[in-house]
């Protein structure tokens, strides 16, 4: 392959990743990959004496780090409302987000909140941020949906509700995954593979 074939890719790959930054749902991810494909492209733009091209990208590459700063630094604050199975807004956003909710919990069903004996709706700032179902056994939940909206999707809405429920009485958490993208979440909320698809989480 051939040098200047090398430096086409490489403007590619750049272009690339700042058109897959703007599928991202997480703001977070899309100024991240945004400002990956912003620094290549700008040093492809060097490379080919394309300047203008070089320091638009470059200012682009200041402009995510400013916002990702910002982003950082925004105190979030979280709140834990109790529902009941047939609360009006928990089935509004279970049908709304119904689509979504199954890439994650393929099994779920907006009937099973009937049988949750613990529904919390977690917010962020008072607007909604995520669902929590889960069955009662004792001081064991076993969690029947853990599913936070799009746009909160960085765990931060896990960690916030994980944090809570030693004190709301339990000891013990358990969940049932197959989707590999869930399965990488449970692990980074401190879950572990008890047995095939289960997971388990000691909150003692």
């Amino acid at each position: 392959m051939s040098t200047k074939m090398m430096i086409e890719l490489f403007g590619y790959l750049g272009s690339a990743l700042v058109v897959v930054s703007m599928l991202m749902t997480s703001v977070m991810k899309l100024r991240i990959i945004n400002t990956i494909g912003s620094v290549i492209f700008a040093i492809y733009a060097l490379i080919i004496r394309s300047y203008p091209t070089a320091l638009m990208n470059l200012f682009l590459v200041g402009i995510n780090i400013y916002h990702m700063l910002r982003l950082r630094n925004t105190e979030k604050h979280f709140d834990m409302l109790e529902l009941p199975p047939e609360d009006e807004y928990l089935a509004y956003l279970l049908t709304y987000y119904r689509n979504d909710i199954s890439k994650y919990f393929p099994d779920f069903s907006e009937d099973e909140t009937a049988g949750a004996s613990f529904i919390r709706l977690i917010c962020c700032d008072s607007v909604a941020a995520g669902i929590f179902a889960a069955a009662e056994n004792g001081r064991e939940l076993k969690v029947l949906l853990d599913y936070s909206l799009p746009v909160y999707r960085d765990c931060s809405v896990g960690t916030y509700l994980y944090g809570r429920l030693r004190e709301q009485g339990f000891d013990r958490v358990t969940c049932e995954s197959r989707t590999k993208e869930h399965i990488e979440y449970l692990k980074k909320m401190g879950f572990k593979r008890e047995t095939g698809d289960r997971f388990v989480m000691d909150l003692r």
